[in-house]
């Protein structure tokens, strides 16, 4: 005969809760009720105790019981009857969920997409290396700096998780952002230049809405982040690019583009530029000014990286005082790439603007995320990490520099920040790319960097990354392949 818990309470209980026990009691006792349901020693349909004969029969608080309770209904184990208690569910077996088997990435045209497709993959152990990725190692990050301001944030009253948070964002956060970038020279006042985002990408989708229109043209520089104009040509945008060389941007094209196509704005990053790794120098960053001034076009700058070059860095917003510039920044690459938390910081008016765009697209953004960002700003644990990271960044930066040559590749003039090299292959960088991705090694070419998409020999090659032995195994027989098929 099945036995209920009213029936045999003492067989059942000849377990005890551990009382200093790192797991709580509710949820000590959600498992062992859990246990007896899936082995079956009780039945689907039986009643449990009520919350008050539980409580003494496990000798805990009628509160324990209520949240054991609702683990286990949560659980799809139990439910509850209004009036007459919880019972047994009929079908109180666990659900085996099947996994989801990802569509395998064609490689026969290497795209944007597939890059990114392949990027947010989830490689098996022992599967495919990235060898072109922005994200951090593992261990690079402070998990522990992360752990430290979500526990200060649970602490805080949770009335603010019931409502909207204001469009502009966290006010904290703002004023937190603004006196970075005030020590970076770039005078601006949280509450008129100031607006929170779900990250640079957000950001930038923000900004391409507000300024331009389907059918527009817009300046890039070639080459850039992929992703950038790939957004702006899935809006219907035209991006046309400006060459930008290991030592800074083509002038003089820059002018007779905008001559000739009257641009709605330049997108450009004056600090640690992706894919190359280089700043921007006084005198390029004042011509873009005047330029964007002579033709009528605003400037958007990407400062995604900016944090990891030390010193005070040019940035076209500090001399510009947001006349024609809108900043974009945020926390993701150095912080943690989970925590979708940006900033824009513009003139008021356009600051203005773009929140009633942001509100179209997702009312506000969530101040639990921004909250925990502000924590980790306001208590000095970030300037620390950026201080070890851009150690680290420069010590690895200048090994697979050393690296790159000694397999007979160019990676050009060091950098002096940033995650990438920008490096001359001396063959078709595609070929290599999809050689090495045969061997187990995600590449980015060249060609997806530029708007034109138009073959290249460069490939974007990831410092981070590129440390694991297994990575320059696998580029040398890639190498070698494309080599001896030549």
């Amino acid at each position: 005969m099945t036995m209920t818990l009213e029936s045999a309470e003492a067989p059942l209980f000849s377990w005890r809760l551990v009382r200093d026990s790192s797991v709580p009691l509710a949820q000590q006792l959600a498992d062992k009720l859990a246990g007896q349901i899936e082995q079956r020693a009780l039945r689907a349909g039986a009643r449990l105790p009520s919350i008050r004969d539980m409580a003494g029969l496990a000798a805990v608080s009628r509160f324990t019981v209520v949240e054991a309770y609702e683990l286990l209904v949560a659980r799809g184990l139990i439910q509850s009857r209004r009036g007459a208690g919880f019972y047994v569910q009929a079908s109180a077996a666990p659900v085996e969920w099947p996994l989801a088997q990802p569509a395998p990435v064609e490689r026969t045209t290497l795209d944007v997409s597939w890059l990114l497709r392949s990027m947010f993959q989830e490689a098996p152990p022992g599967g495919a290396l990235s060898g072109s990725s922005g994200m951090l190692p593992p261990a690079w990050t402070d998990p522990e700096m992360l752990a430290s301001a979500m526990r200060r944030v649970a602490r805080l009253p949770t009335g603010y998780l019931l409502n909207y948070g204001l469009p502009e964002g966290y006010l904290p956060l703002r004023q937190q952002v603004a006196r970075l970038l005030q020590r970076d020279g770039v005078e601006l006042n949280p509450a008129g230049n100031l607006m929170t985002t779900g990250g640079v990408t957000h950001g930038l989708s923000l900004v391409v809405r507000y300024l331009a229109q389907p059918g527009d043209t817009v300046l890039v520089e070639d080459p850039s982040w992929f992703v950038g104009f790939a957004n702006l040509a899935a809006q219907g945008i035209r991006p046309v690019g400006v060459p930008r060389g290991m030592r800074g941007l083509d002038l003089d094209r820059l002018e007779a583009l905008a001559q000739l196509h009257r641009p709605r704005f330049f997108l450009c990053n004056s600090v640690v530029h992706n894919p190359t790794g280089h700043g921007m120098t006084a005198r390029v960053a004042h011509e873009i000014l005047r330029l964007a001034e002579r033709y009528d076009f605003m400037v958007i700058e990407d400062d995604t990286y900016g944090d990891l070059a030390g010193g005070t860095p040019i940035r076209l917003a500090a001399l510009d005082g947001f006349k024609r510039v809108i900043l974009v920044g945020g926390f993701s690459k150095l912080m943690a790439a989970n925590l979708r938390v940006g900033y824009l910081a513009a003139a008021p008016e356009h600051v203005a603007a773009l929140c009633d765009l942001k509100m179209l697209n997702g009312l506000s953004s969530p101040e639990v995320g921004e909250r925990l960002v502000y924590a980790v700003l306001a208590g000095g644990q970030y300037r620390r990490h950026v201080l070890r990271l851009r150690e680290k960044t420069d010590t690895a930066r200048r090994i697979c520099h050393e690296r790159l040559r000694a397999l007979g590749l160019d990676p050009g003039l060091l950098p002096d920040a940033g995650l990438f090299l920008w490096t001359d292959c001396g063959v078709d960088a595609e070929r290599l790319a999809m050689a090495a991705a045969d061997q187990g090694l995600l590449l980015a070419p060249g060609s997806l960097f530029s708007p034109s998409q138009q073959p290249s020999t460069h490939i974007r090659f990831s410092i981070l990354l590129m440390q694991d032995e297994r990575a320059w195994d696998r580029l040398a027989r890639a190498l070698a392949a494309v080599r001896g098929s030549d």
